[in-house]
């Protein structure tokens, strides 16, 4: 274990933000993970955040007064059929990558997603009428306090549009260790071919040239807006996976594009990014997140809900 002070967490976040962290560590396994906590115990540490691939979480520019602990707890084994337990802290492009050498289909819909498989989990993540939830068996996690390990079956781990109990939940003093997912065999060809689909969907409509962190707010559930409202957003509805109005395109509409504070802008290539085009600062990010709930809001009276989480 090599326990390290004032270490910079923007390099670290693929938005290239974020001050140092008081502590920091990374950990390989659970029994490394469990040898982290009871030294943090030990030592009254009882701030405590989780960092994996660091693509959906903006880190303040102050950085984390506490101990920041990195997942690299990795490895894919095959069990059951084609079930898969993934360590949580494999990147999504190289679980796809061994998906694809062994063929192994149902999460080709994740093509060019970034972040970790724990981090997919978390926020159930989604794309192309896909979930993660979809091939989800089984998670398994430890509780930060009490070091107790747990396994939930899918329907436990309540999963919902971008969330599940270890965002919202009680779930969220843990710390996802395992992924146990349910795939099918099926032709090498044929997957790595939707697979470059996804990737080359994604390279084409997303801003990849700019640090960034992916989209920013979720999409509006369609069953939520008054009938008003469905009737003059029914052209920019999509299903993701259920019926949903398009925030990126509410966010065209109402003029947001290449909008600035400091170094960050909002993206005129698809708004729903915020992207880092000159040394932005996490303060600069929030506050062109302020303005765009603040527009939406005044002008059609919907309360945007951020997809990503804060760390400070």
């Amino acid at each position: 274990m090599n326990l390290q002070q004032n270490i910079p967490l923007k390099n670290y976040s693929s938005y290239k933000i974020g001050g140092p962290a008081k502590f920091f560590v990374e950990v390989e396994s659970v029994e490394e993970l469990k040898e982290v906590l009871r030294l943090a115990r030990l030592s009254a540490l009882d701030m405590i955040a989780i960092l994996a691939g660091g693509t959906n979480v903006l880190i303040s520019d102050e950085g984390f007064d506490g101990l920041v602990i990195l997942n690299r707890i990795g490895g894919i084994i095959e069990g059951e059929g084609s079930n898969l337990t993934v360590g949580s802290g494999t990147l999504v492009s190289d679980f796809l990558a061994y998906c694809t050498e062994n063929s192994f289909s149902g999460f080709e819909w994740a093509g060019g997603l970034p972040g970790t498989i724990g981090g997919a989990i978390r926020g159930n993540a989604g794309a192309f009428k896909g979930e993660i939830k979809d091939a989800v068996v089984g998670v398994e996690s430890l509780d930060l306090k009490t070091l107790n390990e747990k396994i939930r079956n899918n329907a436990e781990c309540q999963f919902a549009y971008r969330n599940s109990i270890f965002k919202s939940g009680e779930g969220i003093y843990e710390f996802i260790t395992h992924v146990i997912l349910a795939l099918s065999l099926g032709a090498k060809k044929e997957i790595e071919e939707k697979i470059r689909q996804k990737v080359d969907y994604r390279n084409n409509r997303h801003p990849m040239d700019y640090p960034n962190i992916g989209s920013i707010f979720k999409n509006i559930p369609l069953n939520l807006l008054s009938n008003d409202l469905q009737k003059e957003f029914s052209s920019i509805v999509k299903t993701d996976p259920f019926p949903v109005v398009s925030t990126t395109k509410l966010l065209a509409l109402c003029g947001l594009k290449g909008r600035m504070a400091g170094g960050a802008m909002i993206s005129d290539k698809h708004p729903n990014f915020i992207i880092n085009v000159n040394n932005a600062m996490a303060s600069d990010v929030k506050a062109l997140i302020e303005i765009a709930k603040q527009t939406i809001k005044e002008k059609y009276g919907i309360f945007l809900e951020e997809e990503i989480v804060y760390l400070d």
